[in-house]
């Protein structure tokens, strides 16, 4: 069996293999460690193991190569985009700092490294809050790019973020009407949705997680039912964890295709050949870092 093969290979060529809770099942079940892009970012600088297989998307494998230039990261699919990152460029970006020169920058993870390396600090959903309360309050905050994550940061915080007009597309696939008649089908359910969403989306959650803290909120809940609001696989991540409790997904719909390019075939591939590898130029990686350092070292 391909699996075989690879553990065997992982073990033989001391690989460590990262997993993003969006992966598909095959590849989260060899994963050594799974997360969301925190945990990950931070499990990269720790790790011992120098070769890391990253079964994610290009910005993560990315912000690893950056925190950790003397490990070799290796994406197995590197055409593995993200159309989010995608809708950001550094030079727009500079331009609205010109508009606004004494203004905090507050960037997602989920953006290029050219994009973060004129940053002040980069961001998860799961530190984004924390993040944007650090800042005085007299002073101006731009975040970006997704302007849904970053509504629903000013919202909780309480004040008005200057927001750049990206949006996940996945976190587009769901339906107010789905919703409510999932909620009917399983009363005493909890609805849990990623902060990606839009307005109306998340108006209807009990709770406002990123993929991290719906593991976390569905251990501490007395609820054994959790309707999940993110991309679908999550699903299968927290079945696995929590086999007593149901998890079903809010849209069937809702599928990172790029997170699907990553197949067994192609991580077998990266352990046979150690290929392909991701490298950041120097000048950017050194740009970049300090705001990316920063966001790890929130919790």
């Amino acid at each position: 069996m391909l699996s075989d093969t690879i553990l065997a290979l992982k073990k033989e060529k001391n690989l460590a293999i990262l997993a993003h809770n969006y992966q598909p099942p095959e590849i989260q079940d060899l994963a050594d460690h799974l997360g969301d892009s925190l945990a990950l970012s931070r499990l990269a600088t720790e790790i011992e193991s120098d070769r890391i297989i990253f079964c994610g998307v290009f910005f993560m494998a990315e912000t690893a190569a950056i925190l950790s230039p003397e490990k070799k990261i290796i994406l197995p699919e590197p055409e593995a985009g993200c159309p989010l990152a995608d809708m950001i460029t550094a030079e727009s970006l500079v331009k609205l700092k010109q508009k606004h020169p004494q203004a905090t920058v507050i960037t997602y993870v989920n953006s290029p490294a050219e994009v973060k390396a004129v940053s002040d600090i980069c961001c998860t959903s799961a530190n984004a809050l924390n993040i944007v309360r650090s800042v005085p309050e007299s002073e101006e905050v731009i975040f970006g790019p997704d302007k849904h994550l970053g509504r629903w940061v000013g919202q909780q915080a309480g004040r008005e973020l200057i927001l750049w007009e990206g949006f996940c597309p996945v976190h587009q696939k769901f339906s107010a009407e789905w919703i409510a008649e999932l909620r009917e089908k399983h009363p005493g359910a909890e609805v849990l949705v990623h902060p990606e969403v839009p307005p109306e989306i998340e108006e209807l959650s009990d709770h406002t997680l990123g993929t991290g803290g719906m593991i976390r909120r569905a251990g501490e809940s007395s609820a054994d039912t959790f309707i999940i609001g993110t991309e679908k696989d999550m699903v299968y991540r927290l079945k696995t964890i929590y086999p007593s409790k149901t998890f079903i997904p809010a849209s069937l719909e809702a599928i990172c295709r790029n997170m699907k390019k990553i197949t067994l075939e192609k991580l077998l591939h990266s352990a046979e050949t150690l290929e392909p590898v991701i490298t950041v130029p120097a000048e950017t990686a050194d740009a970049a870092r300090g705001a990316i350092e920063k966001m790890v070292r929130y919790g």
